[in-house]
């Protein structure tokens, strides 16, 4: 008894200490507007937490385009003005965002403090492995790898003879898109495939950590959280180095970043605890992308149509061309497809709710393309919301509709340009960040993501069963691609025309 009532007095005055540090602050000459709220600790984070969009247009309207908040104590200055956000991504002298980065990253997966002085040349030597192997010939083979997954995951799923199957459609894109993406990058077992069993544990496990992530991001100590613990051990323990070392066809991402991992002074544990980072950055984003890019496309005839004919012109007389049945889709043919460039891209658009933050490594006085000032305190996080950009009814027209060919021009290619007010923006479509924030596996997202659209909408014909429009989850705002708020029911079968391929 005696040791709880000490607990909650050190938590109260924890609390009283925030609050008072909170409120102490006040604006300086030349500072962005100040919202420091009434709540202790929390300053405004439960007005933002409850719509973050409308909350920060609400606060533009009332204080102009640039003003800080305080929220679950920390001071985050709000840049809104779309043609400002090139000038912060531009600003790497005075905002930081690898310390902000790989300190959230040691918090939630547990991993070594790369920040730390004894690893920064060999961090460097790792995020150099990024651009070595995620673009250019070494992409080609993932995806190559990617294409040969899918197709065989895709193979077991499908109903054969047996006509119509009913599943839910993110239950059906995670369970391919999970299998697949894992195969792809940390290989098999010593069997074909690892066992279902193994697979459909993994993806739970990986699913209970994801589903948590909304609290860790927040700043709750994983150890509060038992079955996020457990679950992102088990991971860990899956993706051991020992483990990994006996797996065929691990990719040369993974291979290269097992060598560098074990060059260093981590433990065996802290070197898992990447792997279970990189495994969370290779999917979170990406399943619920795929699951939007397909659930629009079924949602929408015309986009449906146009998604069909694309691909039909792509693989026309593949499978009768292929001894072994495979599709198979160079670089140049994934790059063809516009119409499937555009669904994506616009699927990401509605559904992509990530905030860019970078930290201010001295005071300065940050520019905006206005000529408006506003000075900057060290320590404060400097943050961009995207989706003010991307529900802009200025740049997008009726910005809550799905519109297939959005991003496509009158020639049907890729549009390149987006305005606002008559003038030409920079940043109109930031789903993988820019500048130092940019996801280094951008590329092979819209690859495997393109990939599915085109194997499953070839092989399969599907049915949306449930009435009604499918809204984002909100409660991972600010944390990437929005997750659907619940499943949909899902009714497929096999595509005539692909079981006469198959068997010519």
């Amino acid at each position: 008894m005696a040791s709880c009532l000490v607990l909650v007095s050190a938590l109260l005055l924890t609390l009283l200490i925030a609050w008072i540090c909170a409120h102490s602050r006040r604006r300086r000459p030349g500072e962005p507007p100040l919202l420091t709220g009434w709540l202790p600790f929390l300053g405004v984070t439960l007005d933002y937490a409850r719509n973050p969009l409308g909350f920060l247009r609400a606060t533009q309207r009332k204080y102009g385009d640039v003003f800080t908040c305080a929220i679950a104590g920390k001071f985050f200055t709000f840049v809104t003005d779309p043609f400002s956000f090139s000038v912060v991504v531009r600003q790497s002298r005075n905002l930081d965002f690898q310390k902000f980065a790989l300190g959230f990253s040691h918090r939630v997966f547990g991993h070594a403090d790369f920040t730390h002085p004894q690893f920064t040349e060999s961090y460097r030597e790792v995020h150099g492995i990024f651009r070595q192997t995620l673009q250019g010939a070494a992409l080609e083979q993932l995806s190559e790898s990617m294409l040969c997954n899918l197709q065989t995951l895709l193979d077991r799923a499908g109903p054969g003879e047996h006509g119509w199957l009913e599943e839910g459609l993110q239950s059906f894109t995670n369970r391919i898109m999970f299998e697949a993406g894992f195969l792809t990058l940390f290989g098999k077992d010593a069997g074909f495939l690892p066992e279902r069993t193994s697979m459909q544990k993994a993806e739970r496990e990986f699913l209970e950590f994801d589903g948590a992530f909304p609290l860790l991001a927040a700043g709750l100590p994983i150890a509060l959280m038992a079955r996020a613990q457990r679950a992102r051990e088990a991971l860990a323990e899956e993706l051991r180095h020992d483990e990994l070392h006996q797996r065929r066809c691990v990719s040369e991402l993974i291979q290269r970043r097992m060598d560098v991992f074990d060059r260093m002074s981590l433990d065996e544990a802290g070197k898992a605890r990447t792997h279970v980072c990189m495994l969370w950055a290779s999917q979170a984003n990406t399943l619920p992308a795929a699951f939007w890019s397909l659930y629009y496309t079924l949602r929408c005839a015309s986009a449906l149509s146009a998604a069909r004919s694309e691909i039909e012109r792509v693989l026309s007389g593949q499978m009768w061309n292929s001894p072994d049945g495979r599709i198979r889709l160079s670089r140049e043919q994934l790059d063809s497809m516009a119409v499937l460039d555009s669904i994506i891209e616009e699927a990401l658009r509605l559904s992509s709710a990530s905030m860019m933050i970078r930290v201010a490594s001295a005071d300065f006085t940050l520019r905006l393309d206005s000529g408006q000032t506003a000075a900057v305190r060290e320590g404060d996080h400097i943050a961009l919301y995207p989706q003010l950009i991307h529900m802009d009814p200025d740049i997008y027209p009726d910005p809550t509709e799905f519109r297939y060919d959005r991003f496509l021009d009158e020639r049907g290619q890729r549009r390149a340009h987006f305005s606002k007010s008559g003038r030409r923006l920079k940043l109109f479509l930031m789903p993988f960040g820019s500048g130092a924030s940019e996801c280094p596996g951008r590329f092979f997202a819209v690859q495997e993501i393109k990939q599915f659209l085109v194997l499953t909408l070839w092989r399969f014909d599907l049915q949306l069963c449930g009435g009604g429009a499918l809204d984002p989850d909100g409660r991972r705002a600010g944390l990437g691609v929005l997750p659907p708020a619940r499943d949909v029911p899902l009714r497929y079968r096999t595509r005539t025309h692909t079981h006469t391929h198959t068997t010519h």
